[in-house]
């Protein structure tokens, strides 16, 4: 259901039925992992005009890999990690 490389690939998918017996797929929730807890690939510090999607794509070679960025630093919000001089924590990938 979900490329290889989505933060949805290891998610659990689920089906219920509505009122007329149809069924309704969805995926149960993602649970966001503890940041300091994940392996560091290393730690960057952002630049002035520097996007989340390029410093992805230089550090892990994807820049759709944004959200393993998210993940360890602890942000729902991908905007607040683009702050010039703020250090993120980049981690290793995981399966």
């Amino acid at each position: 259901m979900f490329d290889s490389g989505s933060r949805y690939v290891a998610v659990e998918t689920a089906t219920l039925r509505d009122a007329d017996g149809r069924a309704i797929a969805y995926i149960r929730p993602r649970f966001l992992p503890q940041g300091s807890g994940m392996p560091l690939l290393a730690e960057v510090v952002v630049a002035s005009g520097d996007r989340l999607d390029l410093i992805t794509a230089r550090t892990l070679g994807d820049p759709e890999a944004f959200w393993r960025i998210c993940d360890a630093n602890d942000a729902l919000d991908p905007g607040e990690l683009e702050q010039a001089g703020r250090h993120l924590r980049v981690p290793l990938p995981q399966p």
